[in-house]
């Protein structure tokens, strides 16, 4: 039996990959259920979730437009004054939004 699945059946292919995506998910909960997490490892998932961030927000701070390089640049100060991420995050986006608005 031969068929096309990727034009013929989509929402198959979507069960599947969330079916993969919480197998991996909960697997790998389950699994450090079991795994002592040592001081090292610690470290080295806290470095690697940093390096995430600096490597999504690299490329706008570079290629980006005004409005993109003013919102990180208001929510690393909001960050930095108020040390809240939620109100960091609000500011970035509304002084996006209002430079797009106004300015492009």
């Amino acid at each position: 039996m031969n068929f096309d699945i990727s034009t013929s059946h989509p929402f198959i292919i979507i069960l599947i990959m969330a079916i993969i995506t919480l197998m991996t998910r909960w697997g790998g909960v389950y699994i450090m259920n079991y795994i002592p997490i040592s001081d090292g490892t610690q470290r080295f998932i806290t470095a690697m979730s940093s390096s995430v961030l600096v490597a999504i927000l690299a490329p706008i701070a570079f290629d980006g437009d005004t409005a993109a390089r003013l919102a990180l640049l208001m929510t690393a100060i909001v960050m930095l004054i108020f040390k809240k991420p939620l109100l960091a995050i609000s500011m970035g986006l509304l002084s996006a939004a209002l430079c797009r608005y106004y300015l492009l």
